[in-house]
């Protein structure tokens, strides 16, 4: 969620000061949970996420202005969604079964936008999404290898 000035940040929480809010759109979307899921350490069953690991490597694509808002307008609504339900934990929002459907819908425009944004054509497993994503990771690591070396 966004956060004010005033809230406290512990550990083992984690906070990005300043973002633009499109930042978090991608955060919450499927690809980055995907993502999550493969490069993150556990703590028991939970990921335990790492900006090492999981934020700094996790590929995104150059982005328009219109893209960024886009993202936003989608990020807002999760928030406007989860608003509406602020008795709940974080938990119980997201259990499958009782996840509201206002909010499932929020979550699932949020994924298509953010989705349109790597490719045109739509994933069709969690399998597809992080081959691709790897892909796109390979593609990082030989553009910096080729940066190191013009260096020399």
């Amino acid at each position: 969620g966004f956060l004010t000035k005033d809230d406290i940040i512990i550990a083992p929480n984690q906070a990005i000061y300043d973002p633009e809010y499109w930042v978090m759109a991608v955060l919450c979307s499927r690809l980055h949970n995907v993502w999550s899921r493969t490069v993150n350490g556990r703590v028991r069953t939970d990921i335990r996420y790492s900006s090492v690991l999981c934020y700094n490597t996790f590929p995104i694509p150059p982005l328009t202005d219109q893209q960024k808002e886009s993202f936003e307008t989608h990020v807002v609504n999760v928030n406007i969604e989860r608003e509406k339900h602020s008795e709940k934990t974080l938990s119980q929002l997201y259990s499958p079964s009782k996840m509201p459907p206002g909010l499932l819908q929020a979550h699932q425009d949020l994924d298509v936008a953010v989705e349109r944004a790597y490719r045109s054509k739509p994933f069709n497993s969690d399998e597809e999404r992080l081959e691709f994503l790897l892909s796109l990771y390979e593609g990082m690591i030989q553009a910096a290898k080729g940066k190191a070396h013009a260096k020399v």
